[in-house]
C-alpha cells in the first residue's frame, strides 16, 4: 500500500494537519501545529491577527509549502506525487476566498463554470447548464448568470463565489471570512445557507471567521490558533469555560457576550 494513502481513506478525517511547521526565514509562524477535522462537521478557525490563520489556510490548500509536517485532505496527502493525484484531490474540495475573488471580465455564469472548464471535458452547453444550477442552489435568481461582478452587491458576490466553490460537487468546503463586509441580516442569511447546503450536500466545512454570531450559530467546533499552534478545538460552549487568556478575552468580551445572548435567544425561539 502506498504511504501516501491512509489505511481507509473513506473513514479518515476530512482534514488532518500533522506536526506542521511554517517558517519564513527566522520567523516561525506555526510550530508543531496539529488539527483534525471530522467528516460532516462545520469547524471554525479563529485567532488573533497575525496568528497564522491565512498562512495555515494557504498551506492546507497547497499554495504554500510547509517547512515540516504533513497535510492530508480526505485521506490523501495534499502534496501527493503525480499531477493526476493532485488534481483528483483538488477536484474534491471547494474554496470561497474572502471577497469572492471573482474574475471581473467574466459573467457570473462563466465565473461559476470556471472549475468545470479546468477539470472536466464537458461541452460548453452542459457547463452553462450546471453553472445555472449552482447559481440557483445558492439562492440567486436566474438572471444573475448574465451579470458581471461589477453589477453585484457584496452579498451576491459571496453567493456567486460559493456557487463556484460548489461547481465540482466537493466533499470539503473551505470558507475564508464568508460573512465579512455583510450587514447583520445578510450575514445571518448566509450562515443559514451554509447550514442548508451542508445538510443537503453532505459537506464538511472549514471556515476562517471573526464573526462571533457565525461561530455560535453554525459551528460544531472551533479551533483556536495561538502561540504558533492549536491551543484548543472544541464546541463554543466548552471554549467559554477555557482559562486561556486569549480565549477568555475573545468569547467573554462585549461582542462575545452579545453573540452568546443572541444564540441563546434563537435557541429558545426554536423550541
Amino acid at each position: 500500500m502506498s504511504a501516501d494513502l491512509a489505511p481507509d481513506a473513506s473513514s479518515a478525517p476530512a482534514l488532518e494537519v500533522i506536526g506542521l511547521q511554517t517558517r519564513f526565514g527566522t520567523h516561525v509562524v506555526h510550530d508543531n501545529l496539529n488539527l483534525s477535522v471530522r467528516r460532516g462537521e462545520v469547524l471554525g478557525l479563529v485567532g488573533a491577527s497575525g496568528s497564522g490563520k491565512s498562512v495555515l489556510f494557504n498551506t492546507i490548500l497547497g499554495l504554500l509549502n510547509p517547512t515540516a509536517g504533513d497535510v492530508r485532505l480526505l485521506g490523501e496527502r495534499a502534496g501527493a506525487d503525480g499531477e493526476a493525484r493532485r488534481e483528483a484531490v483538488k477536484s474534491r474540495i471547494g474554496v470561497l476566498f474572502q471577497g469572492g475573488a471573482l474574475f471581473s471580465a467574466l459573467s457570473v455564469r462563466d465565473n461559476v463554470a470556471a472549475p468545470l472548464r479546468e477539470h472536466t471535458g464537458l461541452s460548453s452547453a452542459m457547463m452553462a447548464r450546471l453553472a445555472d444550477a449552482k447559481i440557483a442552489l445558492v439562492g440567486l435568481e436566474a438572471y444573475a448568470g448574465d451579470l458581471f461582478p461589477a453589477d453585484l452587491s457584496g452579498g451576491m458576490r459571496k453567493r456567486v463565489g460559493l456557487a463556484r466553490a460548489l461547481a465540482l460537487d466537493p466533499e470539503l468546503l473551505f470558507l475564508d471570512e464568508p460573512t465579512a463586509g455583510l450587514d447583520p441580516i445578510s450575514a445571518a442569511a448566509f450562515d443559514n445557507l451554509i447550514l442548508e447546503l451542508k445538510a443537503a450536500l453532505d459537506l464538511t466545512v472549514v471556515m476562517i471567521t471573526h464573526d462571533l454570531d457565525s461561530l455560535y450559530a453554525i459551528t460544531d467546533r472551533v479551533a483556536v490558533i495561538a502561540e504558533k499552534h492549536i491551543v484548543a478545538c472544541a464546541p463554543v460552549a466548552e471554549l467559554e469555560t477555557s482559562n486561556h487568556p486569549w480565549i477568555q478575552a475573545y468569547f467573554h468580551g462585549p461582542r462575545g457576550r452579545a453573540a452568546e445572548r443572541a444564540a441563546t435567544s434563537a435557541l429558545k425561539g426554536a423550541r
